[in-house]
């Protein structure tokens, strides 16, 4: 990825979160029976996957926001992505046709239990896309470059702030896309494409 302008990479991750929001408030006036029903056997229900989201929000959101609230640089009017930042969210985001590339096993410490409270956990997911939203405002009084998040997996590794937030962002697009493939197994309808921008009715 060429270096972007800092202002322009934070519009389109604002926008893209408020897009996810959009979703989660559909998905809020869903039958909470279909949000807890499993596709098939051993694959995640709606909630779980939501509560799979809420996993990372519960480590990223609180690491970016004590960053920012830190850390003080000048802001920088471009952005530059690192090859490893720019690895971690190449892999996660879905293709333009809504395919999931390179499935993976979710890490131990962020697989869902299958008894969740789909009400709650959404409310959890809506609060944190929330706080995302104001992070990423926040994030253009600083440095997108200068600030390092260590990742989840192996925290002695960081990544940039603005690959932070892409990663981020591309996990909950990835897993908008795999929300919208349950609903439609789960209740045999067709044109569930809203986690690429289009909201059922």
């Amino acid at each position: 990825m060429n270096p972007i302008q800092s202002s322009k990479l934070l519009d389109q991750l604002s926008a893209d979160t408020k897009q996810v929001i959009l979703t989660l408030h559909y998905l809020l006036q869903t039958d909470p029976g279909i949000l807890l029903q499993q596709p098939a056997a051993g694959k995640w229900s709606v909630a779980q996957v939501v509560e799979h989201l809420n996993s990372y929000g519960r480590y990223y959101l609180p690491l970016i926001q004590q960053a920012l609230q830190t850390q003080s640089n000048k802001p920088s009017p471009l952005f530059k992505t690192g090859w490893l930042g720019n690895y971690f969210t190449k892999s996660m985001l879905p293709k333009e046709d809504g395919r999931i590339p390179n499935k993976m096993k979710a890490p131990k410490d962020h697989r869902p239990s299958p008894h969740v409270d789909s009400l709650a956990t959404l409310k959890t997911f809506l609060e944190q896309e929330k706080l995302l939203l104001e992070l990423l405002h926040q994030a253009r009084a600083n440095n997108l470059n200068k600030i390092r998040i260590p990742i989840s997996i192996a925290k002695f590794i960081t990544i940039n702030l603005g690959d932070t937030f892409r990663f981020l962002i591309a996990h909950h697009q990835r897993h908008f896309v795999q929300i919208a493939n349950t609903i439609e197994a789960v209740k045999g309808n067709q044109g569930y494409t809203f986690a690429n921008g289009v909201v059922p009715s």
